[in-house]
């Protein structure tokens, strides 16, 4: 008796082996490209934290200036930190985005074969 196929919405899962293989190409272009790790996910973490923070503080200084120099109704300084949050948020995006995009074109490298 033939045995039957997995149906169609439930991907199949590689065997053992095909695993350990993919996990170990894995490793090996890690410690190749040196990149990954520990220290890789904390210089992430600070990346993230200065594209936001620069932009801020830029906005601060630059809205206490406007609101010393030409005082009015309107406070500067808030609009400009509300834009500097925004930019910064914006920032902190394009480069998590960038860094998961490389992340699932790895992945995608390591379902079509060794690297």
């Amino acid at each position: 008796m033939a045995a039957h196929p997995p149906p169609p919405h439930k991907p199949q899962r590689p065997s053992f082996p095909e695993a350990v293989a993919q996990g170990e190409r894995q490793k090996l272009r890690s410690r190749r490209s040196g990149r990954r790790g520990p220290w890789f996910g904390m210089g992430m973490f600070g990346l993230v934290g200065w594209s936001v923070a620069v932009p801020m503080v830029v906005g601060i200084f630059l809205g206490a200036w406007i609101d010393a120099t030409r005082p009015g109704r309107w406070s500067w300084t808030l609009m400009l930190l509300a834009l500097g949050l925004m930019v910064g948020a914006l920032n902190a995006w394009y480069w998590i985005q960038r860094e998961r995009n490389e992340i699932n074109r790895e992945r995608e490298n390591d379902r079509d074969g060794p690297a």
